[in-house]
């Protein structure tokens, strides 16, 4: 089996988390593909790069559904693609840390459902919190934690 790949759903991808993964491509030495419906500007380096996809509603999503493997880490804040994801064997986590399981994807996707009702219906507003230093490192510490997972499943 080769070894794990890293996918990062690009488009809303805050720059801070952009770069602990890609100093974390190189530094173990894990492929790494951001995708995205425009280009990026990404560092230089031996295991990073970039897929710009066809501009359209889940462009990026499909593409990284359709390559991932059991086993890759995936970066995302979708919570819809994190589910379709999270079927396929896939680690996965979002910018701020949090991550997604099949213990804990179906009320993931609950509450987010839920939340989108009520701002339909004017009852709930707003959305995150800006990202900050906590969330850089609560994500590096997660990010860490599925990629180390990842590279020891494949020692095996």
């Amino acid at each position: 089996m080769a070894g794990p790949r890293v996918w990062v759903d690009a488009d809303a991808c805050p720059r801070p988390v952009r770069d602990v993964v890609c100093r974390a491509a190189e530094r173990r030495q894990v492929p790494t593909i951001f995708v995205a419906a425009s280009p990026l500007n990404l560092p230089r380096g031996r295991y990073v790069s970039a897929r710009t996809v066809a501009a359209g509603f889940d462009a990026a999503d499909d593409a990284i559904v359709e390559e991932v493997a059991e086993g890759d880490v995936v970066v995302t804040q979708d919570i819809l693609l994190a589910q379709r994801l999270v079927e396929k064997g896939a680690r996965v986590t979002n910018p701020r840390g949090e991550i997604y399981n099949a213990e804990n994807i179906g009320p993931r996707v609950s509450q987010r459902n839920f939340m989108e009702e009520a701002r339909g219906a004017g009852l709930a507003g707003g959305g995150p919190p800006p990202f900050d230093d906590r969330d850089k490192q609560a994500f590096s510490n997660s990010f860490d934690r599925l990629l180390t997972a990842s590279l020891r499943a494949v020692q095996r």
